[in-house]
């Protein structure tokens, strides 16, 4: 039977990190946890209501926090910021605010800062978004696959898979497609590979989203 293994806790400490770095007592973990899970999802929130963007993405490749006694400091990786650049000082200040109060953190002070990101279409979570909108519009998976592939190739990776599952296509039985374009060594550690699973809710049912994509090797 086969054993399954996130790539990115597979490869901490060597090609990978974490994406919050902070410390906390065992029985304050889990709060810890609670938390970061807000602020990802609140800002997640944020960007989808108040970004219009063409691609059709809201372009976030990943969230990273850092939390100190009396700071907390959100960094986000985006890959079509234009609002929240055209906007900077109102947005994000706007953004922290929304923050604050779904935190209600009085002791603390909240810092949030974005970062542009050079290649867009060579990180999973902005792909993994293109692939969701296409399928809520309707297009065909295969189509929506092929597209996310010539993405990546102007994004120089050396290999990527694709996976969707459940009811494709309004099935009834719920089934797996995938595609693969070049290499995607998994089972090698010094592998830098980016991965994500992203769900996506259609009128037939919740469909799951797995990309994994191989960018260098060490």
């Amino acid at each position: 039977m086969g054993q399954k293994i996130n790539p990115l806790g597979f490869r901490l400490g060597t090609t990978q990190s974490h994406h919050s770095l902070w410390f906390a007592q065992p029985k304050k973990y889990s709060k810890g946890l609670q938390e970061d899970k807000k602020i990802r999802d609140c800002i997640k929130n944020f960007v989808q209501k108040n970004m219009k963007i063409s691609s059709g993405v809201e372009g976030i490749a990943r969230i990273e926090i850092q939390k100190r006694i009396d700071l907390i400091q959100v960094i986000i990786y985006m890959g079509f910021p234009k609002l929240l650049i055209e906007e900077k000082p109102k947005k994000i200040a706007e953004l922290q605010m929304t923050v604050q109060k779904e935190l209600n953190c009085v002791n603390r002070k909240l810092n949030i800062s974005i970062t542009r990101i050079s290649n867009p279409y060579g990180h999973p979570n902005i792909l993994a978004e293109f692939i969701a909108r296409q399928l809520k519009n309707r297009v065909s998976f295969r189509k929506a696959m092929k597209k996310t592939i010539e993405l990546t190739e102007q994004a120089n990776t050396k290999g990527i898979q694709v996976q969707i599952a459940g009811r494709i296509d309004g099935k009834e039985i719920a089934r797996v497609e995938w595609i693969r374009e070049g290499r995607v060594p998994l089972q090698t550690i010094e592998a830098k590979i980016h991965y994500c699973f992203y769900t996506v809710r259609t009128i037939y049912g919740v469909l799951g989203i797995k990309i994994w994509i191989f960018v260098d090797e060490e």
